[in-house]
């Protein structure tokens, strides 16, 4: 056999031992829990045969505790480039059965180096994280490797897209990286994240709380808002985010992909004329409205399970890809409160960074009163909103649908806040309040002396109600530009969407803003 014959038997060798990772007993083990393998999670993220794989021989320097007769090549994360749907973008994944995913020097430097990549070609960054954090074994080393990754999740935001998903019991420096990025993905009993694990909470505050309680994936999706999509399986969520790469662009200069469409540009959907109830204290399903508008009714909902009185997401009109902001009448009558305003304001900002346009359906009765609200700080969250749709120059398109009282009509896209395209259908109300609490206010003395003071608030609510809670007066000062017939909703935001795809709109010159956070 030629030396040459016996390298590439070495090479083989070599690249076969990388694709085992821990061993075989600790893959069987990853299989038993129910989990896939760093590589298997690649197999079905990315299209097939397309990875390329960089930087799997590299292994850790480390020699106290015994590491240095403990080498595995890869160091416990598989690293590098493949295609979603033709598309470019960077990987790592974090191998659980190397060292429980932990976090080494190397095993740092080799996802640095993809996420350079990623930022230098312009290509969305991908982590699928499976890590118990910093390996303790190599001291501060592995932190620093944390505040490598850190600083560079930070400084390419906005410039290409982050996505993360959460596929094992992550703690400590494992779970701030995540949080940085755009979007994070969790699998329900397989996702776990929190700063500290529950023995050090029941340690210092002596609560006692398990895994799923303290850091599920329901706990994250519904309650503290760090995910963005929740699923049941592995193979849900991998397939969850190549459809989420396929409504985003590479990067910060590139257009968001436009596909082909069979729903007509021109289509009039009869069932928006029903929609909106005659009771205008009724509630209904905004779900309904934008599925008749969007391209083939398909709305890429985020965080659907945190605070639903707003939903985002993401569409299509005429191909191409749009982000939705949506007050929901169905949860405590679409009111604004500290949760929607936190929760809208960065789903705009990651818009705007990455040249989405913003549609926004309205129907919104104002901000959720209370102590907990006010004490909660809902004039700093709420101006977060306010914020990031001041901010914002992306176009921006609104439809307001029924109620846009007060400080949240101003808030969700008005005119006023440089909305490009402003429309509202025959059945909006556009007053500083709502008829009821604009009525107790303004006659609140003739309604104490009336004989009947139902029968003359009644009176009075209807005489506010023509006067003001209609689009009319906002319509004649051109506050709106246009009151449509519902069913020309679709029509006429395609048509606005393409008039303004060469909008210029820029901020003045300086460092960043300083937003109320």
């Amino acid at each position: 056999m030629t030396d040459s014959r016996k390298r590439l038997e070495e090479l083989h060798r070599r690249q076969a031992e990388a694709e085992q990772g821990g061993g075989a007993r600790r893959i069987a083990q990853q299989h038993k829990k129910g989990k896939l393998t760093a590589r298997e999670r690649l197999d079905l993220l990315l299209d097939e045969g397309s990875f390329v794989e960089i930087d799997r021989f590299v292994t850790h320097r480390a020699t106290d505790f015994g590491l240095a007769d403990e080498l595995y090549l890869g160091d416990g994360v598989v690293t590098g480039s493949g295609r979603i749907d033709g598309r470019l973008v960077y990987v790592f994944s974090q191998d659980f059965t190397v060292f429980g995913g932990s976090l080494s020097e190397t095993h740092a430097a080799k996802i640095c180096k993809v996420m350079d990549l990623a930022v230098r070609n312009g290509a969305p960054m991908i982590g699928l994280n499976d890590s118990g954090g910093a390996r303790i074994q190599e001291g501060v080393v592995s932190l620093g490797g944390y505040a490598d990754i850190f600083l560079r999740n930070t400084l390419a935001s906005g410039v290409v897209p982050q996505i993360s998903a959460i596929l094992g019991p992550c703690a400590g420096g494992a779970v701030y990286s995540p949080a940085i990025t755009d979007f994070v993905h969790v699998v329900r009993g397989v996702s776990y994240m929190f700063v500290t694990g529950p023995n050090v909470v029941k340690t210092v505050t002596h609560e006692d709380v398990s895994f799923e309680q303290l850091g599920g994936a329901d706990i994250h999706a519904g309650t503290s808002g760090v995910a963005h999509f929740v699923h049941d399986s592995e193979p849900q969520c991998l397939a969850a985010i190549r459809e989420l790469i396929g409504f985003l662009p590479s990067n910060n200069l590139d257009p968001a992909p436009v596909l082909p469409t069979t729903d007509p540009e021109d289509r009039r959907d009869e069932e928006l004329l029903d929609v909106i109830p005659a009771n205008a204290t009724q509630p209904y399903d905004m779900h309904d409205v934008i599925r008749r508008v969007v391209d083939d009714g398909l709305f890429n909902e985020v965080q659907g399970g945190y605070a639903g009185n707003l939903l985002v997401g993401f569409a299509r009109l005429g191909g191409g890809s749009v982000e939705i902001i949506a007050n929901q009448p169905a949860v405590l009558a679409g009111v604004l409160d500290i949760n929607a305003s936190v929760k809208g304001a960065r789903f705009i900002r990651f818009c705007d960074a990455f040249n989405i346009p913003l549609v926004t359906f309205e129907d919104v009765p104002g901000f959720l009163p209370g102590v907990a609200q006010e004490h909660g700080g809902i004039i700093k969250h709420g101006a977060k909103l306010l914020y990031a749709y001041c901010e914002a120059t992306v176009p921006k398109l609104t439809v307001i649908t029924r109620k846009a009282y007060g400080g949240a009509y101003d808030v969700m896209s008005s005119k006023h806040i440089r909305g490009d395209l402003n429309l509202a259908w025959p059945t909006a109300e556009i007053a500083v309040m709502g008829p009821k609490g604009a009525v107790e206010i303004l006659f609140k003395d003739q309604i104490a002396k009336a004989a009947d003071p139902a029968a003359e608030t009644a009176r009075r609510i209807e005489e506010y109600t023509e006067t003001f809670a209609n689009p009319w007066g906002a319509a004649a000062r051109g506050y709106v530009d246009d009151v449509i017939d519902p069913r020309d909703t679709r029509p006429r935001l395609i048509d606005g969407l393409r008039s303004l795809r060469t909008k210029r709109d820029r901020n003045p010159a300086k460092k960043h803003g300083c937003m109320p956070l």
